[in-house]
């Protein structure tokens, strides 16, 4: 544990292992995640789903990454991964992306991804609310994230019709934002 990290925290008047909590919880999510996209992404076939599966494994790569970065600032502000697999998947800060019933609708499949995305756009723009002007670090960090999900979002609602949003599917780079934070 970095003890003076959690003392400035600390002192910052953020409630240290409330926060720990949160991103204990979004590391969970990002990581069910991960597992869960790899399921639908092995699903995306067809003419549309093969369209989307390069989007989809892009956001599953990332989604590992943010749970990678996550990681060491939970164990820097005091805290710990549970040490039971289930256990760590039941308290996710997001539902599962279980793969549709129905898992020839790619809409349906659509569906799951970008509202996986959206839930995690609200509980890192929460962390952010929470850590501005107060924690640097896990801003920094939860801010770097956020970035991504909302691109993650972006895609996966274009390919449902919603309008454009700007956002071009990167070539080459994963993780442009929180990439800082692998070193």
């Amino acid at each position: 544990m970095a003890k003076v990290a959690r003392e400035m925290v600390e002192k910052s008047g953020i409630k240290v292992d409330n926060l720990v909590e949160l991103l204990v919880k979004n590391a969970a999510a990002e990581l069910t995640t991960y597992y869960y996209y790899t399921i639908l992404r092995a699903n995306l076939i067809g003419l549309e789903g093969e369209g989307i599966k390069e989007i989809a494994e892009t956001a599953r790569i990332e989604d590992r990454n943010h749970f990678e970065a996550l990681v060491p600032r939970i164990y820097e502000l005091g805290g710990e991964l549970p040490r039971d697999m289930k256990d760590f998947h039941d308290i996710s800060g997001c539902p599962p992306a279980y793969l549709p019933e129905d898992i020839s609708d790619v809409n349906r499949i659509l569906k799951v991804l970008v509202e996986a995305e959206r839930c995690a756009v609200r509980q890192y723009t929460n962390i952010c609310n929470l850590t501005a002007g107060k924690d640097h670090r896990t801003y920094d960090l939860a801010l770097s994230i956020l970035h991504e999900e909302i691109e993650h979002e972006s895609w996966f609602s274009e390919f449902l019709g919603e309008g454009p949003s700007g956002h071009f599917l990167r070539r080459g780079e994963t993780s442009p934002f929180v990439s800082k934070f692998l070193r």
